[in-house]
């Protein structure tokens, strides 16, 4: 991607592991749970937070209402 832009936070929330689901996983752009936890997953916290965000080019209008 040439062109600038800015990622924009839509929602952040703090979730258990019991949340991360093989559907929230294809949403994810995985192929399965295991697929994303093996990339999200690195540390020694407990604590997993979901992150929505979308990116938009720069100069068009950043924020959804």
């Amino acid at each position: 991607m040439d062109e600038e832009g800015e990622i924009v936070i839509d929602s952040m929330e703090q979730i258990s592991m019991q949340d991360i689901t093989g559907d929230l996983a294809a949403e994810s752009g995985f192929q399965s749970r295991a697929d994303l936890l093996a990339v999200a997953k690195h540390g020694a916290g407990d604590k997993v937070y979901l992150i929505r965000f979308h990116y938009v080019l720069s100069g068009r209008h950043s924020r959804r209402d």
